[in-house]
């Protein structure tokens, strides 16, 4: 039903059995009166007059702020966590996929532990371009759409890599891959945060994190009830499809129903709407929150506008010039972001996170990505670090039969983040993210020394869940903290700059474990526990940013 021209002015009012009716997800919005040219799908409430308009009219405008407070807190933010925390989850499914299926794959595609190096470090050289790509995007063009983009571009090439019959091929694949994931993860967050009242803001990015774990959780599984399955084996042209094979299509399933659902279902971000300039857009998303979280109440929206930014963003490049001058800038708006952020008050924080981000991204990625690996080098007994300190024959190796056992183990270290995922949602809004992430690194710092001097499998399985279950809370609390040092107009595009610092990091770490993987084991793990270590003392020197608003 077309809804009836109204003022710039809003006032939404609706009988408890009337929001009882309204759908909370619908597909399509009729709303031509409202001078909206982006037409996405938003949450739809039905919209009536009230002879209090003009008297509403004449109140102040409200911020972004009181806006988020006076929609208040309940079904629309849970909606929400449960949407984005997919999409963080599928990101963590198609990075993790990688590391499930080299024990056998690099049979099929003749792997040396240096091809394996390459072809973990490949995903995050592809994120690191992504990274910065896609979050200035987001800044300049919005959220929600740069989140359906990279999230297919994430999907369609992960599922193609599994149809590629040489490593070139599956390399290339897995790189643009790596780039959709490198825009989603920080355009998630952001987009996410901006949603959050400020009281709540640092629990629920806590939550939203936690659904990477699921992602690990899934990741793990999926290969331990796939990939020992050597019966699903067929032949397609001359393709011979593998278990591995169909765990890798399996991998892109989460990341390609994400895109689906933010395309039909989410609004913009209302933060971002506000610093566009587009006023009604954000009121309506406003509204729509309220509507969800107070559904079956009598109780009405009272905001009737909102205080916009006197200035709107700038748009476009300038179209004077030649090809060679509009590109050139182009490329000045693009790099304008990153020149901002070591700039003023900002420069100091952002030193210090480009430290954080190299340290622990070295870390936990170039640890992480080989611990299946690790695993079935340690199969015989021992510590992975005795087993691996030897030259090992790849030619002389079988990847069949598959051991099960180096899958059930990824599976249990992937649920060892349970805890630090549970400690950090409790205790964010209360201790705040300076502090978990010092002492998070400074205890990661400790279990990954302790990896090199364990024994036997057992203790290695133990440190490995300790280290897991520890790190998880550094990379929850800098989740919280790149949303709230930043400003809106430079959120997603510094997110994205320090992620990208961060691949950088996690390239060099899988090619530095690679290398020395099979000759001295001890190099990479003890320069990982140094990193970390040099990663918590840096993050003394953040500001505290606990329950801070968003500016």
């Amino acid at each position: 039903m077309k809804q009836p021209a109204m003022s710039r002015h809003i006032h939404i009012e609706a009988s408890g059995d009337d929001a009882a009716r309204v759908p909370l997800l619908t597909s399509h919005l009729e709303l031509a009166s409202l001078d909206s040219d982006e037409g996405e799908v938003i949450f739809e409430r039905r919209i009536g007059d009230n002879a209090n308009d003009v008297q509403r009219s004449t109140q102040r405008k409200r911020t972004y702020e009181e806006a988020v407070e006076e929609a208040g807190f309940g079904l629309f933010h849970g909606l929400l966590l449960v949407v984005c925390g997919w999409a963080n989850a599928s990101d963590a499914v198609e990075i993790l996929c990688v590391s499930f299926l080299l024990p056998t794959a690099r049979c099929d595609l003749h792997l040396s532990s240096s091809d394996m190096g390459l072809l973990t470090a490949n995903i995050f050289l592809g994120m690191m371009i992504g990274g910065y790509m896609w979050g200035y995007l987001a800044d300049q063009r919005g959220r929600q759409k740069v989140l359906v983009m990279s999230l297919t571009v994430n999907g369609v090439f992960g599922a193609l890599a599994s149809f590629a019959p040489r490593f070139w091929l599956f390399l290339l694949l897995r790189f643009i891959s790596g780039v959709g994931v490198g825009g989603s993860i920080p355009v998630i967050f952001s987009y996410f945060s901006e949603f959050q009242p400020r009281l709540k803001r640092g629990a629920m990015i806590s939550a939203l994190a936690t659904f990477w774990m699921a992602g690990n959780i899934l990741a793990a599984g999926l290969a331990w009830l796939v990939i020992p399955r050597t019966w699903v084996r067929f032949s397609l042209g001359g393709l011979d499809f593998q278990s591995w094979r169909l765990f890798v299509v399996l991998c892109s399933v989460p990341s390609l129903t994400s895109a689906l659902i933010f395309s039909l279902a989410m609004p913009e971000s209302p933060r971002f709407l506000m610093e566009a300039g587009r006023e009604i857009e954000a009121l309506r998303v406003f509204c729509r929150m309220f509507a969800i979280n107070h559904r079956g109440s009598l109780k009405t929206f009272s905001i009737c506008g909102l205080h916009i930014p006197s200035e709107k963003k700038e748009r476009e490049t300038r179209r004077g010039g030649t090809h060679t001058r509009r590109f050139v800038n182009l490329l000045k708006q693009c790099l304008a972001p990153i020149r901002q952020l070591f700039v003023g008050e900002l420069a100091s924080r952002s030193v210090c996170l480009v430290i954080i981000f190299y340290c622990i991204s070295f870390g936990y990625y170039g640890l992480w990505m080989w611990f299946p690996e690790l695993f079935k080098r340690a199969e015989d007994g021992g510590s992975p670090c005795a087993n691996v300190s030897r030259l090992q024959s790849h030619d002389n190796q079988s990847c069949y039969p598959v051991k099960t056992a180096v899958y059930m183990e990824g599976f249990v270290t992937a649920a060892s983040n349970l805890p630090g995922n549970i400690f950090t949602v409790l205790l964010m809004d209360v201790i705040g993210g300076k502090a978990l992430l010092c002492c998070s690194l400074l205890l990661s710092s400790v279990s990954v020394f302790l990896i090199y001097e364990v024994k036997t499998k057992a203790q290695s399985l133990l440190i490995s869940c300790v280290f897991s279950g520890v790190s998880v809370v550094a990379w929850n609390s800098l989740d919280v903290l790149g949303t709230e040092l930043y400003p809106t107009q430079l959120r997603s595009s510094a997110l994205g700059f320090f992620t990208g610092i961060g691949r950088v990091a996690a390239i060099m770490g899988n090619i530095v474990f690679g290398q020395l993987v099979d000759t001295n084991c001890a190099i990479p793990v003890l320069l990982v526990s140094a990193l970390l270590l040099t990663g918590g003392i840096t993050a003394l020197r953040l500001p505290r940013t606990k329950q801070a608003e968003l500016t």
